[in-house]
């Protein structure tokens, strides 16, 4: 039987050199709360289930996920001004009382450039990064963890694009 269930995505995308610019944080603390509130709702509905997972969660509509841009320069996990902003704002969720049984896993990936190692220690680095930006806003540690993944689990077919340089946070509900 899993000990913990993973109910939503919140995929924190990381985009090198594409030139995207946005002024202010891309979403609010109370649209992060209300949606990891109504998307995992955070176990009130949980059950017992004997089955497969497709079996178990076919009647659970899959998230569609929540996008944040995190942007990182090139073989970096320097958080640029725009990812301090919306990881303020996530921040400020993460306090809210209405996630207060919530935990998350802080994924870093990346692209299929480089070495193997390299891409399994920069997707840690960036994942450490979120991390610490959050613990330095107030966010306690054992309601983060991170870890590398390297370029494990592309988020588009071509493991070459931008799109797979990221940062995913996947609420955890124990």
């Amino acid at each position: 039987m899993r000990k913990a269930m993973f109910a939503s995505i919140l995929a924190v995308t990381s985009f090198c050199g594409l030139g995207v610019a946005a002024a202010g944080p891309q979403m609010t603390s109370d649209q992060i709360v209300k949606y990891f509130g109504e998307t995992a709702d955070l176990g009130a509905k949980r059950g017992i289930c004997i089955g497969t997972t497709e079996e178990c969660n076919k009647d659970q509509p899959a998230p569609t996920g929540l996008d944040m841009l995190i942007n990182f320069d090139l073989n970096s996990a320097d958080l640029t001004q725009q990812a301090r902003e919306n990881l303020n704002e996530f921040a400020k969720a993460l306090k809210d009382d209405r996630l207060r049984a919530a935990t998350f896993v802080v994924e870093g990936y990346t692209d299929a450039s480089g070495g193997e190692l390299y891409n399994d220690e920069l997707s840690t680095r960036r994942a450490q990064s979120v991390t610490a930006f959050l613990l330095a806003n107030g966010i306690s540690r054992d309601k983060v963890e991170a870890i590398g993944l390297g370029e494990k689990n592309p988020r588009v077919a071509d493991p070459y694009d931008p799109v797979n340089r990221r940062v995913e946070m996947r609420i955890k509900i124990q």
